[in-house]
């Protein structure tokens, strides 16, 4: 075996290349249309639904908590409206109570229907983009007039062919994966803020 590949500060370079070059593989133009699509939800007041699984429901989790609370500054408090975001990754009782008597495919799906409406977003991540319980939930959000994102990897798989926008990070390794959808949530989320403060701003100057 390469002794490089068991040296950790080796390993730590590589890891970050391999990032560095998916993030700069990203097609911008898309993330773009992402960020304006959930920018215009919010402008409207329109629910923003988030889900994905194992790590991907983490970033779910993570994006949500810093468009309810970090897109009003750090503390959460500018005087401005709220986005209003859900994850369907955080209810653990409704989730295992969907997977006990229904089958795991159908636990956003669940969560989903008696919430979304035409005009809602709902944001799919799944790094190989074939997680059958969000292309379920995916599925009809489209049925019922809401926008649909999905962040994947691998190719895209069958989400990437299903939703009305897609980001697809170039890239065949999990965790660089999960990365760059976490970096995108993160553009996502400051973007707001930055639009939020710099309109009190403007309101107050």
């Amino acid at each position: 075996m390469d002794s490089s590949m068991t040296d950790p500060e080796t390993f730590a370079r590589g890891y970050i290349d391999m990032l560095t070059a998916a993030l700069g593989r990203l097609d911008l133009a898309t993330v773009a249309r992402v960020v304006e699509t959930l920018w215009t939800a919010y402008e409207h007041d329109q629910q923003i639904f988030v889900l994905g699984n194992g790590g991907s429901a983490a970033t779910a989790s993570h994006i949500v908590t810093d468009l309810t609370k970090g897109a009003l500054g750090h503390r959460g408090d500018a005087p401005a409206r709220p986005v209003r975001a859900f994850s369907l990754t955080d209810n653990l009782p409704l989730l295992s109570a969907w997977a006990n008597d229904v089958g795991y495919d159908s636990v956003f799906l669940g969560q989903l229907r008696p919430y979304v409406r035409a005009g809602d977003v709902v944001l799919g991540i799944s790094a190989s983009g074939n997680s059958e319980n969000v292309l379920r939930a995916i599925r009809y959000a489209r049925e019922v007039g809401a926008t649909t994102i999905g962040l994947t990897g691998f190719g895209g798989g069958k989400l990437a062919t299903l939703v009305d926008l897609g980001i697809v990070v170039d890239s065949n390794h999990y965790g660089i994966v999960e990365d760059v959808h976490m970096q995108i949530g993160h553009v996502i989320c400051y973007f707001f803020r930055q639009r939020i403060l710099e309109r009190l701003e403007t309101r107050t100057g």
